[in-house]
């Protein structure tokens, strides 16, 4: 539905209205980005969770990998396609929360692919054009022999034109009071595929409420596993803001909280989250483990939205939500999660 709000000579300001989730589709980890006044997202679908890559129309075609949809409107989402021609199969079954960064006319396409839960390692691939296909650049971006679990990369640019990325591992020390489990992490790209080599620790768990399993049997030991994923920057007022999601994804503690910092590489601190998720969180009967966030400018180009995937009470699937995006005295907040009418703005 739209209606007409104030308009002036200069510009009409419309309204639409939409309830999440936006689509209704199995779509987890969603990835917005604008192309061209067209909106696009990527996202991990119900093939690429569960270890089934779908087939193509075309049978002669390899198979593809990863949903993509379209959105003229940022509303009414469609899709379109899957984006990836599968790599190596030997690489894995499971391909995870896939990113795509444009420079220079062309684009790439970070993801993970591994066996199950277990060794992920990160890749690029690259396409003309925004709908793919992508190819495989043939090289990880991190030598699976020194860090054989990676996951959830995000191409993040500086005002300078530097491009970083952003992405979770494994840690098994604890000391510092920090918790061992799955962080974050951020090197700077030489190029757009190739890290250089000089990463630092972005955040690491130190709250209950992060904790993924406890007792968990990880690399031969136990350990009270918690878990940080999902990394997604943004810089406000010269801070940087790096957005995750903590918890276990299948349930209620799952939620979004965020670090800040004065560099793009860190110090990061989330100090003040310890009784929980500051930006997005379940709301008991109505929504359940909001996560994995990207943000994205809305239709009336000044909005921010964060764009997160969600249970519903059944637990059937997660889908693609989007919310306002909200910067208070005290760090970001978000309008969300809703699940009633909400209404959006565009020239």
């Amino acid at each position: 539905m739209m209606s007409h709000i104030e308009p002036t000579p200069e510009t009409v300001i419309q309204t639409r209205t939409y309830t999440n989730p936006v689509y209704e589709g199995y779509f987890a980890d969603p990835f917005v980005w604008k192309y061209q006044g067209v909106y696009y997202a990527i996202g991990t679908g119900a093939a690429e969770a569960q270890g089934e890559v779908d087939e193509t129309a075309d049978s002669t075609k390899k198979q593809r990998v990863f949903p993509l949809l379209r959105s003229l409107d940022f509303v009414s989402w469609h899709f379109v396609g899957n984006a990836l021609l599968r790599p190596d199969p030997t690489l894995g079954d499971n391909f995870w929360a896939p990113e795509v960064a444009y420079c220079d006319g062309k684009f790439y396409l970070y993801y993970s692919v591994g066996h199950e839960d277990k060794n992920h390692q990160l890749r690029v691939a690259t396409s003309d054009t925004p709908l793919g296909p992508y190819q495989d650049v043939g090289e990880p971006l991190v030598d699976p022999k020194s860090c054989s679990f990676a996951i959830d990369p995000h191409p993040f640019r500086d005002d300078d034109g530097q491009w970083y990325l952003f992405y979770a591992r494994d840690f098994l020390d604890t000391e510092g009071s920090v918790r061992a489990g799955t962080a974050l992490f951020v090197d700077r790209l030489q190029g757009m595929t190739k890290l250089s080599g000089v990463g630092k620790v972005v955040l690491r768990a130190r709250s209950d409420w992060q904790r993924f399993l406890a007792d968990r049997l990880m690399y031969g030991e136990i350990f009270d596993w918690h878990t940080l994923e999902g990394p997604c920057v943004r810089k406000h007022e010269g801070r940087y803001y790096c957005f995750y999601s903590g918890g276990r994804w299948e349930s209620e503690n799952y939620g979004v909280d965020y670090g800040v910092a004065d560099s793009v590489m860190g110090p990061y601190s989330d100090e003040g989250n310890e009784a929980g998720p500051r930006v997005l969180r379940s709301i008991p009967g109505r929504v359940l483990g909001p996560g994995h966030n990207s943000i994205v400018i809305g239709p009336d180009g000044q909005t921010e939205y964060i764009i997160y995937h969600a249970w519903g009470m059944t637990m059937a699937a997660r889908q693609m939500c989007l919310d306002k995006l909200i910067w208070t005295p005290d760090g970001p907040r978000c309008d969300g999660p809703t699940w009633t009418p909400q209404t959006i703005a565009s020239k």
